[in-house]
């Protein structure tokens, strides 16, 4: 066999190689991912999922996926509002106190550093405007469950 022949049998290998699916590194831990490539078709899916008791009781449970496709073929600027609902470091705290129960604005007042109660007010409807919160009975405020997951979802993926 020729050099050129070992070396064009080499590349049609390492071609072939490469069209193969990658098997995760570790069934075990990539459980989920495992789950999700057992499902979605190419170009891929994302999947999010989650259970977590809170503080206060309340149970959250969350799956949620979307194709690819979907995801970076649809308008990113329609969910600018959502996001930048959590880019102010008083809403973050905020979010934070409420994923351990209910509060009204006088009690969210009382955190150190919370400002005025314009100030207060202001962040809580621009968090219930997004949908992070939701207002209850009584002018009190809450992280409603079913937003749970989706919030832990968004710290976690922005982690370093």
């Amino acid at each position: 066999m020729s050099d050129s022949d070992r070396l064009a049998d080499l590349e049609r290998r390492v071609a072939a190689l490469e069209q193969k699916p990658q098997p995760t590194p570790d069934p075990e831990v990539f459980w989920a991912l495992e789950g999700l490539l057992a499902r979605a078709g190419d170009p891929g899916a994302v999947l999010f999922t989650g259970h977590a008791t809170l503080p206060d009781g309340r149970t959250a449970r969350w799956q949620e996926a979307a194709g690819v496709d979907d995801l970076l073929g649809g308008d990113w600027s329609q969910h600018v509002a959502v996001l930048a609902a959590l880019a102010h470091p008083a809403r973050i705290r905020l979010l934070q106190q409420l994923t351990r129960g209910a509060a009204t604005a006088a009690e969210l007042q009382q955190m150190d550093g919370m400002g005025t109660s314009g100030q207060v007010y202001h962040h809580l409807r621009q968090l219930v405007a997004a949908g992070w919160l939701a207002t209850l009975g009584g002018g009190r405020y809450e992280v409603p469950v079913a937003r749970v997951i989706p919030l832990l979802t968004v710290l976690s993926g922005v982690r370093r």
